[in-house]
């Protein structure tokens, strides 16, 4: 098999991946109903997710540094799988919980696997588009995975979700067993050194900049099935469809964001995305139940919010290029590390004040977050000036 289709079998992953992780906001009703539990409890599901996955992954991928990446690739996917099937046998909130803590763990070290065998097998000058295609999956999941999966928990129940995502993990698993060469592990880079890149100033505005844009567009997404539902009274067939506009909007936004970032330069960028990521979400909260107003405001969200993704990975990796990866990693778990933090305090404003004002909370934090971009840009400012005069 070309290297090619080998990395298209990574995408395939990366997918199931993302399916499972973003699912839940797509069918968050449903699983309320199900558990007997609140929206606001439901949507806790995502924070001891995330909070799993950010914690877990660079711990679990420091330990097992030296082994094979192939094998290390099985193991995670076979322990992804597993949580998965958990996900679909168990019954109760409290067991779902434990199998999404799994699921997480299995996810995290699948998916900075699958990058890393992507760069290692693609051509020579052509690991940078091995990358983006296996990152392309876990956009697709958005596009395709959530609303088709909605569709499957409307014919079948939502717990049909996991056992498919298993079912299609399976078969990815054997075809990686029998095609993917053995590779040798990493040089193991010590948590500590790590996370010795945090004891910078501008690493930690920079990584404030991630927490906040996300945590914001988090606050609001992880309730978008149940807003639609009980704000602006969509029907099932609707929501399926505003949660396939979305997918789509996230993966142009994502384009534009990167093209703009190479032309328009990184703060430009970001800047002018979150603020657009700010309207949107206002507009959202004010636009009534209007159905052709609400999709285009979907899809002005999700176009805006997925902009800044690309711009923001390269403003980590101008920040400190000789340690580029590790900023990434960082990166990484402080994205789910907001996602845990949004879905948490979304939970409570939806408990204590109201499903319809998660999005002007979302969109503070995003405010906050184009307060930290200007805060990097001025110290940079001062810091090339300082550098010119010596």
């Amino acid at each position: 098999m070309k290297s090619t289709w080998k990395v298209y079998v990574l995408a395939l992953i990366s997918f199931l991946v993302g399916t499972s992780n973003y699912i839940i906001s797509g069918i968050l009703d449903r699983i309320a109903a199900t558990l007997g539990t609140s929206v606001a409890a439901a949507g806790q599901l995502i924070t001891v997710y995330s909070l799993a996955y950010a914690v877990g992954t660079p711990i679990l991928m420091a330990l097992t540094a030296k082994m094979d990446r192939r094998k290390l690739l099985l193991y995670s996917l076979g322990l992804f799988i597993a949580a998965n099937l958990l996900t679909f046998i168990l019954s109760g909130f409290g067991l779902f919980i434990a199998a999404r803590i799994i699921t997480a763990l299995g996810a995290g070290v699948v998916t900075v696997n699958a990058l890393s065998i992507a760069a290692k097998i693609a051509p020579p000058g052509k690991q940078a588009s091995a990358i983006a295609n296996v990152t392309m999956g876990i956009t697709a999941s958005l596009i395709i995975g959530v609303p088709l999966g909605r569709m499957v928990a409307s014919a079948f129940g939502w717990k049909a979700v996991f056992l498919a995502i298993a079912i299609v993990g399976v078969i990815a698993m054997l075809v990686i067993a029998a095609v993917l060469p053995r590779m040798q592990g990493d040089k193991p880079v010590p948590l500590i050194n790590q996370f010795a890149l945090l004891k910078r100033t501008q690493v930690l505005v920079a990584l404030a900049i991630t927490f906040f844009w996300l945590g914001g567009y988090s606050l609001a997404y992880t309730y978008l099935s149940p807003f639609l539902l009980e704000v602006t009274h969509f029907n099932e067939s609707l929501i399926s469809a505003a949660l396939f506009v979305f997918g789509i909007a996230s993966l142009i936004g994502s384009k534009v964001g990167g093209y703009s970032a190479d032309k328009r330069g990184i703060k430009y960028t970001l800047v002018s995305g979150m603020v657009l990521h700010v309207i949107s979400l206002i507009l959202l909260s004010l636009v009534g139940q209007s159905v052709i107003a609400i999709f285009a405001i979907l899809i002005f969200w999700s176009f805006t919010a997925w902009s800044s993704a690309p711009a923001q990975q390269f403003n980590l990796v101008s920040l400190v290029p000789e340690s580029s990866g590790v900023m990434l990693s960082l990166n990484s778990s402080m994205m789910q590390l907001a996602m845990a933090v949004g879905a948490g305090i979304g939970g409570l404003i939806v408990n204590r004040i109201s499903l319809a004002s998660v999005t002007w909370f979302g969109a503070l934090g995003v405010l906050i977050a184009i307060i930290a971009v200007f805060v990097l840009s001025s110290r940079a400012s001062r810091q090339s000036v300082v550098q010119s005069v010596e």
